[in-house]
């Protein structure tokens, strides 16, 4: 189980990043642009630094969904790959079967 302070500040930067999201989507979109002069490109990025450094999605970390475990975390089911197993054994995540050959 991970520490809870771990826990919660995954979940202050899900809110962070929400809270920021349209903002930082319109400042890079002008960076990106080619129609907009050099100085609104630089004042676009100067503002997107001055932005929180959580409100960037690459920021967040996927973690299990019981756990809270930050490594071997699958993607599809949200959980990590000790609570997958447990949960495929007692027969909880429909279409997923153990392997055997």
């Amino acid at each position: 189980m991970a520490k809870k302070s771990m826990i919660e500040r995954e979940k202050k930067r899900a809110l962070i990043l929400e809270r920021f999201r349209a903002k930082r989507l319109e400042l890079k979109k002008i960076m990106l642009s080619k129609d907009v002069s050099d100085e609104e490109r630089w004042g676009a990025q100067l503002k997107m630094q001055s932005l929180p450094r959580n409100s960037s999605a690459t920021r967040k970390q996927r973690r299990c969904g019981i756990t809270g475990r930050p490594n071997g975390v699958y993607r599809k089911f949200g959980l990590c790959r000790n609570k997958l197993r447990e949960a495929a054994m007692r027969g909880d995540v429909p279409g997923l079967v153990k392997a055997s050959w």
